[in-house]
This record gives structure tokens, C-alpha cells and sequence, in this order.
């Protein structure tokens, strides 16, 4: 009996640090679905509530400027007054303010969109300045995690609960520290209890 609980000790010991490895999300990089689940990042990133924007219309400086998204989801833009712009692209926001313009006010208008600031980031838990951050494209957990000063000593480190707003719904997922942030994501380090 005892030659038996000897052999099947570490075989279970085994079993036990590959069943904690197979569930931890250290070391392990986030997927295409992994993102595509969270939403867009940088490359097709979306205007929200809080984003500022350069709007510049080629040959037309008193049209041109700085706007920041209201919380309505809009900018006051000349000539075509409030323009809903959340949802869209820089792209996209060049294309409706084109149409907008072309050809009632401008003949063949050319307009460039780029973002000056994005939406703030916000980092809870076990950090220790947890708080609102300016986002940095490019960002990872782990490095939102730096610039808030790094863990406690009660951190669960490696993993952080995410939430990310993509469109009007919202979606809350467990990723690991190479996880990419988007603007206005919510990053919650949780506690170890052991």
C-alpha cells in the first residue's frame, strides 16, 4: 500500500503542475481570436467618447481644426453642424465629412482625419496608483501595470480581467500580461488569496 501512494504521488504531483500550466495565462500570447473576441485594436480603431481629433479640409483653413468627441458621441463641425461620429473610422469620418461638404459647399473636397488624443485607460486592483491613464498605442497590460507603479504584494501577476466596450455592448475576459490595450479599456489585477 505505502510502495503504491509512494509511485502515485509524483505521477499526481505531475498531474497537478500540468493541469496549473494548461490554466495560467502566463507566457502565452494572446490570439487573433483572443483579439477579434475584445474588439478592434489600433489598426481599425473606432472614434468614442473622449477621443480628440485633427480634421483638416485641403485649401480651407477656417474649416479646418481640433475637435474633441462629446459625450453624445458627436463633434460641432462647420457648416455641417453636429456629426456623430462614434462607431466610425478616421477613414470612414473623411468619407461622411466629403459627402457632407461635396458638392453643396465644396467642389471636390479633400479632407484627412487623424486622432491627437485617444480615450483614457483605467487601471484597478492590485497596482499600486491604481487610476486613469493616458493610453499609449502599442500598450500592454503589462506595461499599464509599470506605469501604475507596478504590483502589490497581493497581486495575481501574469493575468488581468479586461473589459472593453465594442459598440454598445460590453465584454469582460481574463487575458494574460502581453494582452494589446485599446482606448477606454478597464484592466482590473485581481487579488491572490494564497
Amino acid at each position: 500500500m505505502r510502495t503504491k501512494l509512494k509511485i502515485l504521488s509524483p505521477i499526481f504531483a505531475l498531474l497537478l503542475l500540468a493541469a496549473c500550466a494548461s490554466t495560467t495565462p502566463h507566457g502565452t500570447m494572446p490570439t487573433p481570436a483572443d483579439n477579434a473576441a475584445l474588439g478592434s485594436t489600433i489598426g481599425e480603431y473606432v472614434l468614442g467618447t473622449g477621443d480628440k481629433i485633427s480634421l483638416i479640409v485641403f485649401g480651407h483653413p477656417d474649416l479646418s481644426g481640433e475637435f474633441a468627441v462629446g459625450s453624445s458621441g458627436s463633434i460641432s463641425f462647420p457648416l455641417i453642424k453636429e456629426t456623430k461620429v462614434t462607431g466610425l473610422t478616421t477613414k470612414e469620418l473623411e468619407e461622411l465629412i466629403t459627402n457632407k461638404l461635396s458638392p453643396q459647399y465644396l467642389v471636390d473636397p479633400k479632407v484627412s482625419v487623424e486622432i491627437i488624443d485617444y480615450r483614457d485607460i483605467f487601471i484597478l486592483g492590485e497596482v499600486r496608483t491604481p487610476g486613469k491613464y493616458d493610453f499609449i498605442p502599442g500598450i500592454t497590460v503589462q506595461k499599464a501595470v509599470a506605469v501604475a507603479g507596478g504590483y502589490t504584494y497581493r497581486a495575481q501577476e501574469n493575468s488581468a480581467e479586461l473589459t472593453r466596450q465594442i459598440d454598445s455592448r460590453i465584454t469582460t475576459k481574463i487575458v494574460n500580461d502581453k494582452q494589446i490595450l485599446a482606448p477606454g479599456d478597464t484592466i482590473v489585477i485581481k487579488r491572490r488569496w494564497f
